[in-house]
């Protein structure tokens, strides 16, 4: 069954799109890469994979991404956390396993803490905190520290990939890896060793900094950043199938 994209209103009057689908178990929350939306393959994978298997899925797009209104300059992590945080509160999600791509996999970790015990279990998939810290050389931090934009060459398209200076200091506050990160859920972490854009020892970090003891980390020695191979994503799904409680 088609299930069409639709608008959440925040309170401010910001435009949100969503795709939901009602199901058993956790509510599974992708959470896109920068610069990334719903319709990646890895999303678009996972929502067909849970209505089929009768789980629930909520997928969304950042103000600014996608089919969300708004301008993509705008965004930080900070705001984007607060709309996925109002997100699954307006549509009365009270269990989630939060699924992050890339920077997604940064922003699970900032919208984790206020969930409580709402939060089931954790996905990251070449997971990317700190990126703001490890991903740019001391010109470009200085270059953003000036309020400049940072352009480089963008991998998946023809157009450069944007840094704006508003997103670079939002992210600089909200740093995580240097100390112990409070959350104790399952969780468990893909990343290729192929990864040409966030090294793999990064998730062996996180998983170190990472409170829980419910943590695995699933290495795939020839994929790439994307992890959209079909065996990518079928390793994913296997591994969301097979978080507790793994008789849904």
């Amino acid at each position: 069954m088609m299930i069409e994209t639709q608008l959440h209103t925040l309170s401010d009057g910001r435009l949100i799109a969503y795709r939901q689908a009602s199901g058993a178990g956790p509510t599974l929350l992708f959470l896109p890469g920068y610069m990334s939306d719903m319709t990646g393959s890895k999303a678009s994978a996972l929502f067909d994979w849970a209505q089929a298997s009768g789980r629930g899925c909520l997928l969304l797009d950042y103000s600014g991404c996608g089919d969300s209104p708004g301008d993509f300059a705008d965004g930080t992590l900070s705001r984007w956390r607060d709309e996925v945080l109002a997100l699954i509160d307006a549509r009365g999600i009270d269990l989630v396993t939060l699924i992050g791509s890339s920077m997604g996999g940064w922003l699970m970790l900032l919208v984790a803490p206020s969930l409580g015990q709402r939060l089931a279990a954790m996905v990251g998939i070449a997971s990317a905190p700190d990126f703001s810290d490890w991903g740019y050389d001391a010109e470009q931090k200085a270059q953003l520290s000036r309020g400049e934009t940072v352009l480089e060459d963008n991998p998946y398209g023809p157009e450069p990939t944007p840094t704006y200076a508003k997103f670079w200091l939002d992210a600089q506050t909200n740093r995580l890896l240097d100390s112990e990160i409070a959350i104790d859920c399952p969780v468990r972490l893909l990343h290729g060793q192929n990864d040409a854009d966030v090294p793999w020892e990064l998730s062996l970090k996180l998983a170190q900094q990472l409170r829980s003891d419910d943590i695995q980390v699933t290495l795939i020695k020839a994929a790439d950043h994307r992890l959209s191979r079909d065996e990518d994503v079928a390793l994913l799904l296997r591994i969301i199938a097979q978080l507790p409680p793994a008789d849904l």
